[in-house]
């Protein structure tokens, strides 16, 4: 078993003592700090711990993390099998099913190195090499979740009663590649998480103060949208993930009927790659959760040794063109896996 200690860093935030893991969401509303990772498949882990500051994200380390050679990643579906799976979702949508569905793909790589594998470091390089809101680590060993995140959408912040959600839909390199199709999926996406948030929230306190502002992320830029509204007042954590997950920024719409899509057309299972990851303050009864994209994580199970991966995907919609949709997942994908292969240059260096 890895014998790194467990820890959970969020930004300048950072949790140790580990005291108490649950899969239990009630627990959230209850007392103490908790680190929170929500498969996409459904399963919980949340992890308290006893002592909480403050401090920078350390700087990369030599020798702390090696990463998977950059040859060495593999995708659950290749390029034909994608393009294939965009044009059947488009199919669905002719027939009236769906309007939107994400497609996603898993990419998997082998650890050269698994006493040199830590994701804390692979946190620390990831955030000089594409540092975003919501990076973190979640590292329970001990739990087989080993998590860095560098996820640039917001999933739930709460404060109290107040809840709001800061779904993601349209990417291009340049705010110039925006297209129609991008405003259009964003809508969308907006109107499904205001139902969400309005099965669960207080009547007429569900509101968009933001829609479709254009958000500038490293090598890209994504249309990003707030939708907020107030708890009523006997509902907690448990009642706001059963009302809004999995998120539907990472779903589609209608969501039931794009999570059968999904299961249909997807592969390998998705994991912490679009659930949700992030801290929740009981004391304080305040919490953020992103939606787990941009997301690592070690699964150190199969015999031929542990294997890092990541998740990238797009929204398909009726406008989708295959091919643009995987160009999508690729530029998704490619800056962060050259800086956890070591392979990325800032500032005339190599990050890693």
């Amino acid at each position: 078993m890895h014998d790194l200690a467990p820890l959970a860093r969020f930004g300048r935030l950072i949790a140790t003592d580990l005291r108490d893991v649950t899969s239990d969401p009630e627990a959230l509303d209850s007392a103490g700090f908790w680190a929170v990772v929500a498969d996409f498949e459904g399963a919980l882990t949340c992890a308290r711990f006893g002592d909480v500051r403050t401090e920078p994200v350390p700087a990369p380390v030599p020798g702390q993390w090696r990463g998977p050679a950059a040859d060495d990643w593999t995708s659950s579906l290749d390029r034909a099998g994608y393009t294939a799976g965009v044009r059947r979702i488009r199919e669905h949508i002719a027939a009236g099913e769906v309007y939107q569905a994400n497609l996603c793909r898993i990419l998997s790589a082998p650890l050269p190195d698994p006493a040199a594998a830590d994701v804390d470091a692979l946190t620390a390089l990831l955030a000089r090499g594409n540092p975003a809101p919501y990076a973190g680590t979640i590292r329970l060993p001990g739990h087989g979740v080993e998590i860095a995140t560098a996820s640039p959408e917001l999933y739930l912040r709460r404060d109290g009663a107040v809840v709001e959600s800061g779904p993601i839909k349209g990417t291009g390199r340049t705010p110039e590649d925006l297209l129609e199709k991008d405003h259009a999926e964003n809508v969308m996406i907006v109107d499904l998480v205001r139902n969400d948030l309005g099965r669960v929230c207080a009547t007429g306190t569900v509101s968009v103060p933001a829609l479709c502002e254009i958000e500038a992320h490293p090598g890209l830029v994504h249309l990003v949208s707030t939708v907020r509204g107030e708890l009523g007042p006997k509902d907690g954590w448990q009642a706001l993930l059963e009302a809004t997950f999995p998120p539907g920024s990472v779903t589609g719409a209608p969501k039931s009927s794009a999570l059968k899509i999904i299961d249909a057309l997807e592969t390998a299972p998705r994991g912490p790659y679009c659930g949700g990851v992030g801290w929740v303050d009981a004391d304080r009864g305040t919490g953020e959760l992103a939606v787990g994209i941009r997301t690592f994580w070690i699964d150190r199970t199969p015999p031929g040794g542990p294997v890092l991966r990541f998740g990238t995907g797009a929204g398909i919609t009726w406008g989708s063109d295959p091919e643009r949709e995987w160009d999508e997942t690729e530029l998704k994908a490619s800056r962060l896996l050259a800086v956890a292969s070591g392979a990325y240059v800032t500032g005339g260096r190599t990050v890693g």
